[in-house]
């Protein structure tokens, strides 16, 4: 049982350091922050978004930002760069925990199957045989029971933090799609993002 305890704790750990960076970006999200700096993209209007992007933590600005900081190079693949990132960070330790949905069923099985193999050890006790063995098994079949909970337990929060990052994924690539579109709509109307990137260096 102490493997399993192990287990637990750690599932615990994870699952409880996946909640507060949700939690965390969500409130670092804006939405209309983000609408405003789409507006000024559209309209060629870079030095406003430029300054949004600067003095915010929003994730979705700061993925603008980093576009535009490349806009001479490459404004799209800085972006999908920064937003790579972002999901890594979204998909850390994640791995732990569909490690342990696995795991733990095996060492609650794993524990039974000592368990029973020791409670076998009474048969040649023909007073106290059948009591010992049938309390042993019992005893052992609490260690199935633990690790099928435990897997349990991290199967729920598991499925729903990669759908979080599911989520994330398309919300990212529709942004920079979105931003890739308002700057080419920008520069058929003569505002160019590379001279406003030279201008502010």
């Amino acid at each position: 049982m102490w493997p399993i305890a192990a287990t637990f704790f750690l599932a615990l750990c994870v699952l409880l350091d996946r909640v507060v960076w949700w939690l965390r970006f969500r409130a670092r999200v804006k939405p209309g922050m983000q609408q405003k700096a789409r507006e000024a993209v559209g309209t060629g209007d870079f030095a406003t978004a430029w300054k949004m992007s600067r003095g915010t933590n929003e994730p979705y600005l700061e993925n603008l930002q980093e576009g535009m900081r490349h806009a001479n190079t490459s404004m799209l693949a800085a972006m999908q760069l920064h937003a790579t990132h972002l999901i890594e960070k979204s998909e850390a330790r994640m791995w732990v925990i569909s490690t342990l949905i696995t795991l733990a069923p095996l060492l609650g099985l794993f524990g039974t199957v000592v368990g029973i193999m020791g409670s076998f050890n009474f048969v040649g006790d023909e007073q106290l045989a059948a009591s010992k063995v049938s309390g042993g098994i019992a005893e052992a079949l609490i260690a199935t029971a633990a690790g099928i909970g435990i897997a349990i337990f991290c199967l729920l929060p598991y499925n729903f933090f990669r759908k979080r990052v599911s989520v994330l994924r398309g919300s990212l690539e529709r942004w920079i799609n979105h931003m890739e579109l308002l700057v080419k709509s920008a520069r058929e109307h003569g505002h160019d993002i590379e001279q406003f990137q030279r201008s502010e260096r």
